[in-house]
This record gives structure tokens, sequence and C-alpha cells, in this order.
């Protein structure tokens, strides 16, 4: 065996990733997180620098400005977005019925062209070939034992027209 830089189960870094050098805020996040003394009219108050563009982006609004006016309507629409998700109305329970019957089954594959009744024997149904070669067809499936073989071409329109999977057939 020959020598190599690591052993077998020693780590190539033993001391692990390093730790991050600077916090995960953004120049952006610092800037928009900091206040403002804003006078309005006789009264100064604080706001942070978010809150002083919005108001900005109002008075903008309000004086005209058409890009002004689709942020204004874009944050109205955001917000009452935000109310709309937080006071959603109680979900109604509705009550679902549902049943089942043969009929109706044997009426959707008739109506599909899946299947329908054996001319010979009409409480018998019989499956269309291109519905049973479609089965056959299905990768995954077992083997087929010769009594399946013979329900199968039993309960299928057209039975010598089927292509039987290779090697599927014990």
């Amino acid at each position: 065996m020959t020598s190599t830089r690591f052993q077998p189960g020693q780590s190539g870094n033993p001391k692990g990733r390093p730790k991050a050098r600077r916090p995960n805020n953004s120049a952006f996040d610092i800037i928009i997180d900091q206040t403002l003394a804003v006078t309005q009219g006789d009264k100064t108050r604080d706001l942070t620098v978010d809150e002083a563009l919005q108001l900005q982006t109002y008075q903008d609004a309000l004086k005209g400005n058409r890009m002004a006016i689709r942020k204004v309507m874009k944050m109205i629409e955001k917000r009452e977005a935000a109310l709309a998700k937080k006071s959603r109305p109680a979900p109604r329970h509705i009550p679902i019925e549902s049943h089942h019957c043969a009929e109706n089954a044997n009426e959707a594959m008739r109506i599909l062209d899946i299947a329908r009744p054996d001319l010979n024997h009409p409480m018998r149904w019989k499956v269309q070939a291109w519905a049973t070669q479609a089965a056959l067809s299905r990768p995954g499936r077992r083997k087929f034992a010769p009594r399946d073989v013979e329900s199968i071409r039993f309960f299928t329109f057209d039975a010598d027209t089927l292509r039987w999977p290779r090697g599927r057939i014990e």
C-alpha cells in the first residue's frame, strides 16, 4: 500500500468550514433600517428610510408622477393581498356524498369504448383489444399464468390480435 497524504477515515479539512467573516446584512439592509428626522408642517418625527421613501412616493403620486402612481398602486395591492390572506373566511365544510354503482361504471366504459356487452351473452362484458393491449404493455408487471392468459383472452374482443410481452407468460 502506498503512502498518501490523508489516511483512511481522516478528514482532509480537520478545522472544518471557516466561519463567515461579515454579517449577512447587505448595505441596502443597513441603510433602509436607519432613521431620519422628517419635518412635516411644523412637526418633526423620526421615520425609517423605508417609511420616508414611501411617504415621498405618496407625495409624488399626488403630484401626478405616473411611476409613483404605479408604485403606490402596487403597494396597495400588496397590502390588500396580505390583509385578505390574514383574514380569510372560515372554510365551509360541504358534505360530499358518493354513490358507487356497477351500471355507472359499465356505462362509462361503454361511452369511452373501453368495453361493451358481449352480443352472445348480454350480461357479460368484454374489453376492447386496444385497452387490453395497453394493460399488457405496462412495464413492471408480473408474469401471467396460463389461467390468467385464458381469462384475458376470454374477456377480450379480438383476442387473437393481442401482442403478448416477451418473457411474461409462464
